[in-house]
């Protein structure tokens, strides 16, 4: 089994969204993701998509886009991002993917080589993002969401890799020590993959080491719209308890 990754597909919903208003390189960019993933992916592997799978406001019109991702090659796991109003009820949506596509909201899957858990995260605070009260609550909340995540996951791995998918950074170069990487380093964590930044905001991110866990981006626009192999190969630079790395 291979593992790829990559967030933030911002597929259609029904509408006609140009994504190319967000920079020319935006132009086409679903078929151009699709291209690369037909050409890499074999059934027996999985793709992670951490979030903002769909511009859709409801289930309903979210479906066509699912059900086009459920016809690519492998196995795939999504999680929330911030732009997917439609997903509501998780119990609602597991009920209506095709097979080969499995969901993760604040729990984990074990995916036979490793365990994958994760939640959607939030702003974080010192980050110059102007968080209300409500947004601290939400902060907050998410960490204990990842939490219970990260003890069912240990509990699944039984000493094998644990990595964590997010929707939004749980650190970035300046803001390094934060309330999500607090609960990650209580747990063995190899890796966190994570979307949300794209244009400029890319700029902003962490990616290598930082206290022994690998952080990646994989928001389609800082990949060139092209899925990051994981596992094996990002993974087989965890463990070996390297300095820190590009962040």
């Amino acid at each position: 089994m291979r593992l790829f990754a990559i967030a933030d597909l911002h597929m259609p919903g029904g509408d006609d969204k140009p994504m190319d208003v967000f920079g020319d390189n935006w132009e086409g960019h679903v078929e151009k993701i699709f291209t690369d993933w037909k050409e890499r992916v074999a059934e027996e592997d999985v793709v992670l998509i951490p979030g903002d799978i769909s511009w859709a406001m409801y289930l309903e019109d979210a479906l066509p886009d699912l059900r086009s991702i459920g016809e690519l090659p492998g196995k795939k796991v999504l999680l929330r991002g911030n732009h997917d109003y439609w997903w509501s009820s998780v119990t609602r949506i597991r009920e209506l993917l095709p097979e080969n596509m499995r969901v993760i909201q604040n729990d984990a899957l074990d995916l036979g080589s490793l365990v994958v858990c994760g939640t959607r995260g939030w702003l974080l605070p010192g980050c110059g993002e102007g968080m209300s009260e409500q947004d601290e609550k939400i902060y907050r909340r998410e960490c204990i969401r990842l939490e219970l995540s990260l003890k069912q996951a240990v509990d699944l791995a039984k000493g094998r890799p644990v990595l964590v998918m997010m929707h939004y950074p749980p650190l970035y170069r300046a803001v390094p020590d934060t309330g999500f990487t607090e609960v990650l380093e209580k747990y063995p964590v190899s890796m966190v993959v994570y979307g949300h930044l794209h244009g400029r905001g890319i700029q902003s991110r962490f990616e290598g080491f930082h206290r022994g866990i690998h952080y990646r981006l994989v928001s389609c626009d800082s990949l060139d719209f092209r899925l990051r192999e994981i596992y094996p190969e990002d993974l087989s630079f965890c463990g070996q308890n390297p300095e820190e790395m590009d962040g």
